[in-house]
């Protein structure tokens, strides 16, 4: 067997152990009639909304992946669309966040920009998140008090994403040195695989680029602030349809504290999906609300599903209608043009 096939394994393994592990973490001392009293009483009807609003936040990302790729190539939103979709789909089966490589690969199907040059700007998409996630976590902190690992968590995320977002702009500055260096720490390679790994390197640099225009930048940030209000009113709308805002009197503040612990879950190493992390931070989250952990654990159910379940089904449908395989993506070559 070859090793990275044994890594991936164990990777996929590790990850569910993970998972089971936050699952019997969230299942422990859960009143059970609690649990079922919760699913019985939802108003299902809300999810119409619901997934309305995700369909919203899913167009606002591509228009704003639209801007990040406006440097390079002046992309149409529908096919952006599509691509960010069946990335989030290959997401839900995929570990280590793997689907951002498919939706890189099924973009450059649709545009022809090398696949590693898209990847650099998923990469930069990312950051913008998490430093959204940040100024979110800033404000949370505002109007109530996190607990201590959840404040660890975020200037964890902050030095990370910081020192990441450096290193980007080093890279680019300092291009020939990067590549100079990515050429000597290859050295000991096969010339064939050498120069492969440098020639992505070199594509993925090409993705690293100023926006188009000065314009951009705040209708970056605005959109930005959008897909966040979206993931918060799914969050709010939910707690509605389980009747949680008057049961256990959440203020408006209960949302947001919510929306940034759960997604921390999803840089807590889990299996794809982010099953287990997920479900326990969110009853983590409500806990601090005073909402019982048998209600709270059937809510993280649900907004887990509703996250999930759609946009999976809808990036198959993609494929299906573009009568495209998953199995190809493993076939393409990372940078290979159309």
């Amino acid at each position: 067997m070859k090793w990275n096939k044994i890594t991936h394994n164990w990777k996929i393994i590790a990850g569910i152990l993970l998972s089971l592990l936050f699952i019997f973490l969230a299942f422990r001392q859960v009143d059970f009639s609690q649990m079922g009293k919760a699913f019985a009483d939802a108003d299902y009807w809300l999810l119409i909304p619901v997934l309305a609003i995700i369909f919203i936040g899913l167009v606002l990302r591509s228009w704003r992946w639209r801007y990040l790729l406006a440097p390079i190539q002046k992309v149409p939103l529908p096919g952006l669309f599509a691509s960010l979709a069946v990335g989030y789909m290959a997401n839900t089966f995929l570990p280590a966040h793997l689907g951002e490589v498919v939706r890189a690969y099924h973009a450059r199907k649709k545009t022809g920009i090398a696949a590693s040059a898209i990847f650099a700007t998923i990469v930069v998409e990312r950051l913008i998140d998490i430093f959204a996630l940040l100024l979110l976590m800033g404000l949370a902190l505002v109007v109530f008090p996190f607990p201590g690992w959840v404040q660890k968590s975020g200037v964890i995320m902050l030095v990370l994403v910081a020192a990441l977002f450096a290193l980007l702009l080093l890279m680019k500055k300092y291009r020939r040195q990067t590549l100079a260096l990515s050429d000597r720490l290859t050295a000991f390679l096969p010339a064939a695989v050498s120069a492969k790994i440098n020639e992505l390197l070199d594509q993925f640099l090409n993705g690293i680029v100023a926006l188009k225009s000065a314009g951009h930048y705040p209708l970056v940030g605005i959109l930005s602030i959008a897909i966040w209000v979206c993931y918060a009113l799914v969050i709010q709308l939910l707690f509605y349809a389980f009747d949680f805002a008057s049961l256990y009197h959440l203020p408006w503040t209960a949302a947001l504290v919510a929306l940034v612990i759960t997604t921390i879950s999803v840089v807590v190493p889990s299996s794809p999906g982010y099953v287990g992390s997920y479900h326990l931070l969110c009853q983590l989250s409500l806990g601090l609300f005073a909402v019982p952990k048998g209600p709270a654990l059937s809510y993280a159910f649900v907004l887990h599903a509703v996250n999930i379940f759609p946009v999976f089904f809808l990036g198959l449908f993609i494929l299906s209608r573009e009568k495209i395989s998953l199995a190809s993506f493993s076939k393409m070559k990372l940078g290979e043009g159309d």
